[in-house]
């Protein structure tokens, strides 16, 4: 099943259960509804500027490989958990540095 990525130009997202984030997965009940991953872009300048170019695209990159970590356990599973997603996030984000040149 296709996820479609929505980028935000706002700092932050408000979740349907009212949460603020930089970054969300919206798994459906209904799994004939599409699912969706919203990451939140607005805080680039101020990333730019405190962390570099590679080191704020890595943080995007981040949040749509731990949204993207979250995705797949829905599809395998159904159910959604924070276990192991920081780790195996981290190292999507780190073999794709390996493919990419650096600034």
């Amino acid at each position: 099943m296709r996820v479609p990525v929505y980028l935000s130009p706002h700092a932050y997202l408000r979740t349907v259960d009212n949460r603020i984030v930089s970054a969300a997965f919206f798994a459906p009940y209904d799994p004939t509804d599409e699912p969706f991953i919203r990451i939140a872009t607005g805080d680039y300048p101020a990333l730019l500027t405190e962390h570099g170019r590679d080191d704020a695209l890595a943080m995007f990159l981040n949040s749509l490989a731990h949204e993207l970590v979250h995705y797949n356990q829905w599809i395998e599973t159904g159910d959604i958990s924070e276990r192991g997603v920081v780790v195996r996030a981290r190292k999507m984000v780190d073999h794709y540095a390996l493919t990419t040149d650096h600034l």
